[in-house]
């Protein structure tokens, strides 16, 4: 599975979106998937784009609200970590449930459980970058309500592979499956599995009842723990020079966005600051899909202007004082100009309780 980095191609990938048939078919390990979260979460492109280039095609929203949901979710959770900032990495609504340890089942880590669909799932992750959304839940229901890990780890360990690493979706998704962002915890068994990943497996310690997978004590086959030991290797780049008379445009893992003020004489920096890598570890081709995405799409003369260094020295190494940004928990230390990011509907984007509430207000909007 290849994630072109190139903005036409990824362009023509909105344009090929089935909407109705991604509704019926999306939790299926075949079903008409985007495979765009790779640059939503890289703010290559935004919910607002996707919506906007859908219903241009003549699509009525009534037709693919599911589709249009599964957009909304995505901002519901970027509303969530704005509100909440660093509160976002404690249980949100209430402790998770029956947590018996603060690791990761080894076997998870591993992709050696005895569930076969599980492990092919998780060994496609380490190859490519990516797991079907049905898989996340899959993994996450067994990594915190199976083995009974709280949810923190092993969120750590699944962000530090994905190519779409998103601190606010992976930490609201693997919240609500654990129980500590929703009422109840979610839970697979292996008929559920088997459908809709066409595994035929029978007989596993998932081959149950809900009723029963609820009051299961930790299978042997989960026991085992590992702790885990991430660490983000960020490459040597060349030093380079900046214009002092020219405002600095500052992009990050979290904005690569090559229509951002595309037509102002600015300096253009991509920050890969370490302190942040070290507390949110990215895999080394996360960290290569980013340099990749804003090499091949952000505007520069010669070579790219990558800086691997913390904002406060990238200030004073360069003495530049005129800063742009955009807005994101995790910059807020950055000074200068804030830009809003980009949301599928402007006035829809304060924190409410539930996502019911909030795409209650996003109806609002639909055209």
């Amino acid at each position: 599975m290849n994630f072109s980095t190139t903005y036409n191609d990824i362009l023509a990938q909105i344009d090929n979106i089935k909407p109705e048939e991604y509704s019926r078919t999306r939790n299926f390990a075949d079903g008409a998937v985007t495979k765009l979260s790779p640059y939503i979460s890289r703010g290559v492109i935004s919910t607002k784009i996707i919506y906007e280039i859908i219903l241009n095609k003549g699509y009525k929203p009534y037709k693919i609200e599911k589709f249009i949901q599964e957009l909304a979710w995505r901002d519901y959770f970027q509303s969530v970590h704005k509100a909440l900032g660093s509160q976002l990495f404690n249980d949100i609504k209430q402790p998770q449930p029956d947590v018996s340890n603060q690791q990761i089942a080894s076997n998870i880590a591993t992709a050696h459980t005895d569930i076969i669909a599980i492990n092919e799932a998780i060994e496609k992750l380490y190859e490519t970058g990516y797991m079907h959304n049905h898989s996340r839940m899959y993994v996450a229901s067994m990594a915190c309500n199976i083995a009974k890990s709280h949810w923190a780890k092993p969120a750590e360990w699944l962000y530090y592979h994905l190519l779409d690493a998103d601190i606010a979706s992976n930490t609201c998704s693997w919240q609500w499956v654990a129980g500590s962002f929703s009422s109840k915890k979610y839970y697979a068994n292996q008929e559920n599995i088997n459908k809709y990943l066409y595994s035929d497996q029978k007989n596993t310690y998932l081959d149950r009842e809900y009723a029963e997978l609820v009051r299961m004590s930790i299978p042997q086959d989960l026991q085992g723990l590992e702790t885990l030991h991430l660490k983000t290797n960020l490459p040597d780049t060349a030093s380079f020079n900046l214009d002092a008379d020219k405002p600095v445009l500052l992009y990050n893992a979290y904005n690569i966005d090559p229509l951002w003020r595309a037509d102002e004489e600015v300096e253009r920096v991509l920050i890969l600051e370490p302190t942040h890598f070290a507390k949110y570890p990215m895999c080394e081709k996360t960290i290569g899909f980013i340099i990749s995405l804003f090499e091949n799409n952000i505007p520069h003369k010669g070579k790219a202007k990558i800086f691997i260094g913390e904002f406060a020295a990238l200030k004073t190494t360069l003495n530049i004082t005129s800063f742009i940004y955009k807005e994101h928990p995790l910059n807020a230390h950055y000074t200068g100009t804030c830009d809003e990011r980009d949301w599928m509907f402007k006035d829809v984007k304060k924190y409410v309780s539930s996502f019911f509430q909030y795409y209650k207000m996003c109806t609002k909007n639909l055209k």
